[in-house]
């Protein structure tokens, strides 16, 4: 599909240059326009691919040099009258089409898996009136709203955004909803970057938008993945390249041995012919091994149930053996070496700085200070922490059957559960202190602020954003005894740096105390003369078990890969936690498209930490690995993991978090989506 305009990027450009050369306006397109463009542009979906004729797929799954042999075999005992073992080898045969053949359609799902990413109705203006049409209807130049729980049906650029955040983790990796904004970004920004985009397929979480539809179908992100898929060859396990191998030479040298035997009988010992004939035959249908499939499928059938004991699900037979001889497992980060759920792990105010236990939105773990566990008492100074993570936040923590997930963003998903940690009993303030109004968080202003009133009469204002706007709302600083003092301004910088240098997000706290009888809160309440409460570090913690995991790997002499479509510095940050070899070297998307495939080869060996990659990142680091003859194990779970896993000697999805996309293109799914599962799987592999 041609783009308008004839540019392929637009997220460096203006928005107003964007509607001019989409010949488009912010009122939308007129609908005989619109109609006009589908038709030069097509549909708005993924272009399917042409299947095999079904009998033609089944056929090939006899295209075997030992399977000509044992059918040879099979037509000869039947002419000897040996019936028992024409039916024995002809039931070895078909068994084995039949798992191949149900494989094979198993795997060819994985576009169809991509089409369910579209969107089936989205909202546009027409002829400058809001209206529902089908997806597939969305054209380059339509003018599309977005609300919170919207799929954006086509890659966009943003023209404008409310408190918008969009979840792209199947596209890039980003473990937290992404803000988008108007203002253009840098032409080379990595995709992850590009906040003035919406891409096809993403999840809107919070805000409301209004952007510009710039590509549709293959065109988009979406599309050029999809295409990456269909493009990647699997390529063949050692198994079955030994079995092929094996299969050439046992046919060769059972036929040398039987033309020799034939020779030597009819020349040599002058042997009747005919009798001479069926002797030799049977002789060879005797060296032939077939009982060799139907064991090597019952062995590899014992595999698939030890390993899914272990919470790995084989979708292919052979890549059980692959899986012992890995020697680089290439993971994701996101939601497989962490638990893709935000926690506190830090919390700084006044001069203490305190670390937090626990995991993930689980309500419960300990404040230490020092390594000393801060009781109920010393956490009373606390408390105005738990007040704002409380009152200034938009979720609720739910739990089912003894798991615990967020209602609303996952920050604040963490700030509740911190508040649970502290000791504020959160349902109790958010009655006693009733919100009357607020300010939404919002790009540009990069903070939220709720005004919220008691039933005493007192009336607080509580603040919550990044640490540099906030810093500057403020004046004073809360001291231990509940006092306050002049704010330390370049402490406070210098913490909030320190704080993410480790790879953590920080947010800050403030709050303000006005008249009880104010019932709107302007801009300008909060703009100056806040006081600061304290500074919270959060993060995607690793998991323990798969700290254990990568110590495990390494003993085993496997090389363990971060990929991750994550910034650099969070990546370094769990890279060091896990233990990752080699964590202070660390390659982005920008490096990687600065290197040919030869310093790629070099590179990919002595580095651990990839970082900001895109599909054909991950791609290229797979095939730039198996170029040093490594046999290569990939793990993902988003779409943009795809056409790696589909290359990859070893493809792991993830079962819970994963998409449909990578799960079709994979060989192993994991069902608790954790990397020990895989360490367990390789050592059943090897077994």
């Amino acid at each position: 599909m041609r783009e308008l305009g004839g540019s392929q990027t637009w997220h460096d450009r203006d928005p107003d240059a964007v509607l001019a050369a989409l010949e488009t306006s912010r009122e939308g397109l007129r609908e005989v326009e619109a109609r006009r463009r589908l038709e030069r542009f097509g549909p708005n979906r993924l272009p399917t691919r042409k299947r095999r004729n079904v009998i033609l797929r089944f056929l090939q799954h006899f295209h075997n040099v030992l399977i000509y042999v044992l059918l040879a075999a099979a037509f000869t005992t039947a002419m000897l009258g040996h019936t028992i073992d024409t039916v024995v080898i002809l039931a070895v045969v078909l068994a084995n089409a039949a798992i191949g053949f149900v494989q094979e359609g198993r795997a060819e799902k994985a576009m169809d898996a991509l089409q369910k990413m579209l969107v089936p109705m989205a909202s546009v203006l027409r002829d400058s009136r809001r209206c529902a049409v089908p997806g597939d209807d969305i054209v380059p130049g339509d003018i599309v709203l977005l609300e919170a729980g919207d799929r954006v049906p086509a890659d966009s650029r943003i023209l404008h955004a409310h408190g918008l955040q969009i979840e792209e983790a199947m596209l890039t990796g980003e473990s937290l909803p992404v803000v988008k904004r108007l203002a253009p970004v840098a032409h080379h920004a990595a995709l992850g970057d590009r906040s003035s985009m919406a891409f096809s397929g993403t999840l809107v979480r919070n805000g409301q938008g209004r952007c510009v539809v710039v590509a549709t179908g293959s065109a988009t992100e979406l599309g050029r993945i999809s295409g990456l898929l269909s493009e990647v060859e699997r390529l063949e396990t050692p198994l079955v390249t030994q079995m092929a191998s094996f299969s050439r030479w046992l046919t060769a040298l059972i036929l040398l041995i039987a033309a020799l035997l034939l020779a030597y009988g009819a020349f040599v010992q002058h042997q009747p012919f005919g009798d001479l004939f069926m002797i030799v035959v049977s002789l060879a249908v005797a060296a032939i091994p077939e009982g060799l499939p139907a064991v090597l499928t019952i062995t590899l059938a014992v595999g698939v149930q030890s390993m899914a004991r272990r919470n790995a699900i084989v979708r292919r037979l052979p890549a059980i053996e692959t899986l012992g001889s890995v020697s680089v497992i290439c993971s994701d980060k996101t939601g497989t070496l962490t638990q893709n759920e935000m926690t506190v792990t830090t919390l700084a105010m006044a001069d203490d700085l305190f670390s937090v236990t626990g995991s993930g939105y689980v309500p419960a773990g300990e404040i230490r200070c020092e390594d000393r566990v801060i009781d109920e008492v010393e956490a009373t100074p606390l408390l105005e922490v738990g007040l704002v993570a409380t009152l200034c936040n938009d979720a609720e923590l739910l739990e089912h059957e003894g798991n615990w997930t967020v209602n609303g963003d996952p920050m604040e998903g963490a700030l509740l559960a911190l508040a649970h940690k502290i000791g504020c009993r959160v349902s109790e303030e958010r009655e006693r202190w009733l919100r009357t109004d607020a300010i939404p968080f919002d790009a540009a202003r990069r903070f939220m602020a709720t005004l919220n009133h008691d039933h005493r009469g007192h009336a607080l204002v509580l603040v919550k954003g990044a640490p540099e706007q906030i810093l500057a709302m403020c004046t004073r600083e809360r001291t231990p005894g509940s006092g306050t003092q002049p704010l330390r301004i370049a402490h406070w910088h210098e913490a909030a740096d320190s704080i993410a240098a480790q790879g953590q997000r920080v947010l800050a706290l403030a709050t303000r105390v006005v008249d009880p009888e104010k019932t709107v809160l302007e801009l300008e309440d909060v703009e100056s003369d806040l006081t600061f409460v304290s500074l919270i570090g959060m993060m995607d913690p690793p998991r323990e078990d798969a700290i254990e995991a990568v110590r495990v790997c390494h003993q085993a002499g496997i090389r363990v890969k971060m990929i991750t479509g994550d910034h650099a510095r969070t990546a370094v940050a769990i890279a060091r936690q896990i233990g990752l070899e080699g964590a202070e070297r660390v390659l982005t998307g920008l490096d990687l498209d600065r290197l040919d495939d030869s310093d790629l080869a070099s590179a990919v060996v002595e580095t651990d930490v990839f970082a900001r990659t895109s599909p054909e990142h991950k791609l290229r680091l797979v095939m730039a690995l198996q170029s040093r003859g490594l046999i290569v194990a990939m793990t993902g779970d988003g779409v943009n993991d795809a056409p790696a896993l589909k290359r990859a000697d070893v493809g792991i999805a993830m079962g819970r978090k994963g998409s449909e996309a990578a799960k079709e293109a994979s060989d192993f799914v994991l069902a608790d989506d954790n990397f020990a599962s895989i360490a367990a799987a390789v050592r059943e592999g090897r077994t």
